[in-house]
């Protein structure tokens, strides 16, 4: 096993993503890959002990910035670490690729040298969302795609499927629509459309509309909507949890498991679905923790084997456009 991170992009590049990969190494068997300046990444390396033959470093003379539109970055920076590191498994040479840096440049890096899987349109974000008894509720899109199309949930629905298969080790998985109803009619355009193609498709275990109230209620195992809307949602849960954990740090000192489960750094990444080649999506604030968290992410997805589940996912299953 080998993953690719992208140790230039996100905000505290390159000293806590180096950091986080040196603990990765210390608390796991796979290689990696650093890819960046090379000169930057030899001397913040000198302060660590680490097998030098699990390490491999790839220079990348250019980063891809927040706010640089994607796909004119891609095409002009051609040696930017989101692209270098994506031609590494584009080309067999990693298995996997992580970063933290701007998602638009590592969705468009997935989309035009990994590729989209047959039948995928484009490629949703996938985060699990915690719920009772420890079963976790997959949300995907959470922020890939803004605006979408009723037949790109249905895709996002198979993927999601595929994912809670090998991931979650789910047999029939349940597969939700959030919408602002549970009953059958509610909702815009784009969920009343996207309602009938999922009660229609065979293979999938729908069980209709879900609202925002039943989210921890493990009404579903996956929970489809548009990325704008999921976006918005993991955000507002990430900003809730964090408000009342510290409310009752200040009053009880401690802050409970529970609230440590909406928490990004624990969580580390979130996995971009429906391309070619397995690609972490990570926060861009992320620190050394989450770092070392997303690439565990990134390994269960190489040992579930989650790139052939999708493929086999989406060629047993009839998309019609």
């Amino acid at each position: 096993m080998k993953i690719a991170l992208d140790v230039m992009g996100g905000d505290y590049a390159p000293v806590e993503l180096l950091a986080g990969a040196i603990k990765w190494l210390q608390e796991s068997e796979g290689q990696i890959i650093l890819v960046g300046d090379q000169e930057i990444i030899n001397e913040e390396l000198r302060q660590y002990s680490y097998d030098p033959t699990r390490l491999e470093i790839v220079h990348a003379s250019q980063v891809i910035g927040m706010n640089e539109s994607p796909a004119v970055a891609l095409r002009k920076k051609k040696d930017a670490s989101i692209v270098v590191a994506s031609r590494l498994v584009k080309d067999g040479m990693a298995d996997a690729i992580v970063s933290c840096g701007s998602t638009g440049a590592q969705m468009a890096a997935a989309i035009f040298i990994l590729g989209r899987m047959q039948g995928v349109e484009r490629p949703p974000i996938v985060a699990p969302i915690p719920g009772r008894g420890g079963k976790p509720t997959l949300l995907i899109d959470v922020g890939a795609n803004v605006d979408c199309r009723p037949v790109q949930l249905l895709q996002f629905a198979l993927l999601g499927q595929a994912y809670a298969r090998g991931v979650l080790n789910l047999d029939n998985p349940r597969i939700g629509l959030l919408n602002n109803g549970e009953e059958e009619g509610k909702g815009n355009n784009l969920s009343i459309q996207a309602y009938e193609l999922l009660r229609q498709q065979s293979g999938l275990n729908f069980v209709g509309n879900i609202e925002g109230r039943d989210l921890f209620n493990s009404r579903c195992d996956v929970l489809v909507c548009d990325g704008f809307t999921g976006n918005v949602l993991l955000k507002a849960l990430e900003g809730m949890a964090f408000f009342l954990a510290t409310g009752i740090k200040e009053e009880l000192g401690t802050i409970p498991a529970a609230f440590m489960q909406l928490d990004y750094t624990q969580i580390g990444g979130a996995p971009l679905l429906g391309v070619n080649g397995i690609s972490v999506v990570c926060h861009g604030s992320s620190r050394r923790e989450t770092v070392c968290n997303g690439l565990k992410i990134a390994a269960d997805s190489i040992n579930n084997k989650i790139i052939d589940k999708q493929l086999q996912e989406l060629s047993r299953l009839k998309i019609e456009n």
